[in-house]
């Protein structure tokens, strides 16, 4: 338990770390930056109380605010993940009641793996980028950016699970 918590608080450091100060650094095109701390969230493991799972978010998103000067938009969005991430755990994974387990290619299966990163990164990118716009004015630009950088990252989690598992 004690390994799992002092585990878990270096992967905080770490990617809020790489986030915000090589991450949020990077301009690809004026306009990719990928947005890697929400592995934090996806690989937290699977029987973390909900409530815990909304502070931990809370954090995580309040923390990065607080480096880029955004005023909510990552807490939000970091939250919102949170909440649907148990159940869409459970919704593309068989998760066996007496195991906890960080969720990963080798944990919960290849394709649920990929279903499960997938779908949080698109809730977590549309949300923060529409809520950045706040408008619905240019709807495609920002659906576009929003669709481009979770790719981006979405490539980036696979990239950083395939190297974890050797």
């Amino acid at each position: 338990m004690v390994q799992i918590l002092f585990q878990n608080i270096g992967r905080f450091i770490i990617l809020v770390l790489l986030q915000v100060l090589v991450l949020n650094n990077i301009q690809f095109l004026g306009f990719v930056n990928p947005y890697i701390y929400i592995l934090f969230i996806l690989s937290l493991p699977v029987k973390t109380n909900r409530w815990l799972m909304l502070l931990f978010s809370f954090l995580l998103g309040i923390t990065v605010d607080a480096f880029s000067n955004t005023l909510g938009l990552h807490a939000f969005a970091c939250v919102l993940i949170g909440f649907f991430r148990n159940l869409l755990l459970k919704l593309f994974a068989s998760i066996d009641e007496n195991l906890n387990f960080e969720p990963g290619f080798r944990t919960i299966g290849i394709g649920a793996y990929i279903k499960y990163v997938i779908v949080l990164v698109l809730i977590h990118h549309l949300t923060l980028f529409f809520m950045e716009a706040f408008t619905f004015a240019h709807f495609g630009v920002t659906l576009y950016r929003a669709l481009i950088n979770s790719l981006i990252t979405i490539l980036l989690i696979f990239g950083i699970q395939l190297l974890r598992g050797k």
